[in-house]
């Protein structure tokens, strides 16, 4: 089991583009297709906690399904979490984790600060 795990989304150009610069380097992380196994409520905020953000800051606002879960910037950190493990494409990525770290790859060269 590798020691780096990537919450992936093929069809997403920086989800790609950053397991394709974890792999230059030697790195063969387990892959979660968040899309088809969503992260549950305590999954993600795990997720959080090793990204050191919070759930306004992971949520992608210019999805379909923010507007149709109601939510805006006003939204509670609960409601936030509640639509993510609802519709995890509402969870920004990609998002890579090593131990009790993790990034985001936005830009994927984020990735290079948990390699080495």
């Amino acid at each position: 089991m590798s020691e780096f795990t990537i919450y992936h989304n093929p069809r997403c150009s920086k989800s790609r583009n950053t397991l394709a610069l974890l792999q230059e380097h030697g790195v063969d992380p387990e892959i979660v297709l968040y899309l088809e196994t969503p992260p549950d409520i305590a999954e993600i905020r795990a997720l959080l906690g090793k990204l050191g953000i919070t759930p306004a800051e992971l949520v992608r606002r210019g999805e379909a399904d923010y507007k149709a879960c109601g939510l805006s910037r006003d939204s509670t950190d609960e409601a936030l979490l509640t639509a993510m493990a609802a519709h995890p494409k509402l969870i920004e990525r990609p998002i890579v984790v090593r131990g009790e770290r993790a990034v985001l790859g936005r830009p994927p060269e984020n990735v290079l600060e948990l390699i080495g």
